[in-house]
This record gives C-alpha cells, structure tokens and sequence, in this order.
C-alpha cells in the first residue's frame, strides 16, 4: 500500500454513529473550485461534511473522524439499510462533476484515492461490493461520481466489485412502460444487489433511475435507464460473483 499523507481539516458537521461500518461511499464535488468545495463542508451552516476530501492535484484532507458519522450520503438506501451515514466512510473527491462537463479525473487524484481507500477497507473490513457510488444509494437524486469516473482502475487495485460488461447490442430490451415477469426478474436481482426498488413487475420511472445508476456504475457505456441485453448479463456476473 502506497505511503499517504492526510492533513487535518476538521469540519463541525457530524454526529453519533449508529451501527457497523460497511460501506465506502465515493462522490464528486460538483463544484468548480475545490476550495469553494471544501469551505461549504466545513461550514455549519450547510449541514453537510465528509471524512476525507481528494484535491484535484492528489492532496488528502480528513474532515471527520472515522469513528463519527459524517452528514455525506442525504436521503439513501442501499441493502434494506436506510442511514447510509452510520454505516460508511464517505470521501468527496474535487471535481466539477455533470454541470461543469464531468471532466476526468486526474492520475494523482485516483492513486491517493486507491490508497486512502486501501487502507479504510483495511481497517474496517469492508467488502469489496460495498465500495459504492452516491448514484447507487440515492438513484435519480444523485448521478456521481459518474459515468467517467474509473471504477476499473479501483478495482484493479482492490477497490471495488466489478466484472467486465459485456459489448452493446441494439435488441430485445426492458424500458419504461413494459411489465411483466422480465420486468419482476430485472427489479429482484437489482433489489439483491442492494438496490432500492420495489419488485412490481412495473418498469416505472424507479426503475428506470435504478437501472441507470446501475449503467452508471457497471456498464458506463450507455447510461439510459433501457435494460438492454449487455445490461441484464453484466447484472447476472456481477450477482453470481458475490461472495
């Protein structure tokens, strides 16, 4: 694991935890200046506040201790579990994220936030298929860190759960307004992953976000809500290698 430095930033905004720490939330900024970024997590007003915090140029700044519960991850679920802040790390990584173009992320950035990241699976043992992205926990309220960002580079490295999706192919595809025993199938296996979505067997607007948070994660190549073929085999690996 590769030496890291993290300074102190301390922010006033966090609380008590409640309950084990298994998930690794990552998100973006989405503000085009870091600094601005990191003020309003330090800022009590806002009421918002993450652990750490990734500087474009690769600088680490810790704003919560790891043993607090950080005001990160807003309106979430992920696996029946609904306080999403008790039971993650959440690191915000400086990018301007959709509404400044999604720029990439750049090479010193990722390898600080391999090795933060590294080193916070280490010590809380946290499973590979719980390092999550804000998108997988809150589908439809937020879209980061987003389709670009290098979820196979972390999981290279051991960060992250992933398997490589399958090629697109334009055909047979489940979108918004089928139903049926398909649409049942799609919705339980998504539900088994940890997504949030009722099993209806209704492809509604839910199930369109959660579809397209999933894309976003797991199959970034086309990110629209359709559940087309290379979406519905990637989830099938992808369930069939949990532990």
């Amino acid at each position: 694991m590769k030496q890291l430095t993290v300074e102190a930033r301390p922010s006033p905004n966090y609380g008590e935890r409640f309950g084990p720490i298994d998930i690794l939330l990552l998100h973006y900024t989405g503000m085009p200046d870091d600094d601005q970024a990191l003020a309003w997590l330090c800022n009590p007003e806002s009421k918002v506040s993450s652990h750490y915090f990734i500087h474009a140029d690769g600088r680490v700044l810790q704003l919560v201790g790891e043993d607090r519960r950080a005001w990160h991850a807003g309106l979430s679920l992920w696996a029946g579990e609904s306080d999403i802040n008790s039971r993650s790390i959440g690191i915000e990584i400086a990018n301007a994220g959709h509404p400044g173009g999604l720029p990439d992320y750049p090479d010193c950035q990722i390898d600080a936030l391999i090795s933060l990241s590294q080193g916070i699976l280490e010590r809380h043992a946290i499973p590979a298929h719980r390092v999550l992205g804000h998108s997988d926990v809150a589908p439809g309220r937020k879209i980061d860190p987003g389709e670009r960002f290098p979820w196979a580079s972390l999981a290279a490295a051991g960060v992250g759960h992933l398997v490589e999706p399958n090629r697109i192919n334009d055909g047979r595809a489940l979108r918004h307004g089928d139903s049926g025993e398909r649409v049942e199938a799609l919705q339980g296996t998504l539900a088994l992953y940890g997504y949030d979505i009722d099993v209806t067997g209704d492809f509604e607007r839910r199930t369109e976000n959660v579809v397209a948070a999933f894309q976003r994660h797991f199959r970034p190549a086309r990110v629209d809500g359709v559940a087309d073929a290379s979406t519905l085999d990637t989830l099938q690996r992808l369930l069939a290698t949990l532990p």
